[in-house]
């Protein structure tokens, strides 16, 4: 199982932190992501407001080169924050057939959650860490920073999270962003608080 470590925050200055970003690390293409999220009673029996887990993306990327890749993923992540920094046990397949998958999922109980989430932007590398200048629909723009490791085992997991903790944040300095700008909350949580309340 793959674990996540990553943090977002806030952008201000999009043109600002991309060209930032060209000069520090590697464009490696654009993309656009669209995800739904799937909720069970098996999933949070006792929070049915807790933030879904089961997440279907239809994802295009464009490459350098001009070359289109798509995909469909299904993915699963055991989710903890820890000092406004995302850790995230993941596993993730690719479906090859999307819409009978979903399908699929409604028969074994699961239902299209009321969020949905759009975004697009661009993908860099800096040394181990993916960084995406994002804009979510109906929350703005936002650095997203990723470094992901596997096989971490519970011998090793706090020293290699306090590392790659240390990284994310010192990188998120090099590219002139306050770290007052580390957003906390899931995309999920600002959707719902965005939702009318009824009733």
């Amino acid at each position: 199982m793959a674990t996540e470590i990553e943090l977002k925050a806030h952008v201000k200055d999009i043109d600002a932190l991309q060209s930032v970003l060209c000069v520090k690390a590697e464009c490696v293409g654009t993309f656009e992501k669209e995800d739904t999220y799937w909720v069970s009673h098996l999933l949070a029996p006792d929070n049915p407001r807790q933030p879904p887990q089961l997440r279907v993306r239809r994802e295009k990327r464009s490459l350098p080169g001009g070359s289109v890749v798509s995909a469909t993923m299904a993915t699963y992540k055991n989710k903890v924050m820890r000092d406004g920094i995302e850790v995230n046990d993941e596993l993730e397949f690719e479906v090859s057939q999307g819409t009978e998958f979903e399908s699929f999922l409604k028969n074994i109980g699961f239902q299209p959650d009321i969020i949905s989430k759009q975004k697009r932007g661009w993908t860099f590398s800096h040394d181990e860490i993916s960084a995406e200048l994002v804009e979510v629909d109906g929350l703005g723009w936002f650095i997203e920073l990723e470094i992901i490791v596997n096989g971490l085992g519970p011998e090793t997991l706090e020293e290699t999270l306090t590392d790659k903790r240390e990284k994310l944040l010192t990188f998120l300095d090099e590219l002139g962003l306050a770290r007052e700008a580390i957003e906390s909350r899931y995309y999920t949580e600002m959707l719902m608080e965005q939702k009318p309340k009824t009733g």
